[in-house]
């Protein structure tokens, strides 16, 4: 299963782990993933999205009824 977001298309970055010695060997950042029943399509899915997308609000949850927010 690929660790990529269904949302946004975010996967894991690359980078180097770097000792104290500065041996440098290869390493990789996950994106935080969350397996989250949203609406998709009208229909409740299982999906699998990361903590930002539903921070900001681009996953509407199944079974949630929006409310209007206060300013």
């Amino acid at each position: 299963m690929a660790k990529v977001c269904e949302v946004c298309g975010r996967g894991p970055q690359f980078g180097h782990r770097v000792s104290h010695a500065h041996n440098v060997t290869n390493r990789r950042w996950n994106v935080n993933l969350q397996s989250v029943r949203a609406m998709v399509n009208g229909a409740a899915k299982r999906i699998r999205v990361c903590t930002s997308c539903i921070r900001n609000g681009k996953v509407q949850k199944a079974g949630r009824v929006e409310r209007p927010t206060v300013a």
